[in-house]
């Protein structure tokens, strides 16, 4: 299952607090826009990802780093996502 999470991208701070959890990226990612929209800010302002769980989870719980992927096993990954942004 797709959940959206809230990640401030800091390694100390491995639990991830689950916002909403999706059968499909495709609601995931409407979930995300409505999210972004009530905050009024973009989506790397909002601290909020799509992710993968690996485990079964509801809104309101937290997981860490090792029970979630960003791509389900399986699922196509967009060219431009595939490498790391560099200088």
């Amino acid at each position: 299952m797709y959940a959206l999470i809230y990640d401030e991208y800091d390694l100390s701070k491995p639990r991830k607090k689950v916002i909403s959890v999706h059968k499909s990226r495709e609601t995931a990612e409407k979930a995300l826009a409505q999210r972004m929209k009530k905050l009024g800010k973009r989506v790397w302002e909002c601290n909020t990802r799509i992710v993968w769980a690996k485990i079964k989870v509801a809104a309101g719980d937290v997981i860490t780093t090792g029970d979630f992927d960003t791509w389900r096993p399986g699922e196509t990954i967009p060219v431009g996502e595939r490498y790391m942004d560099s200088d």
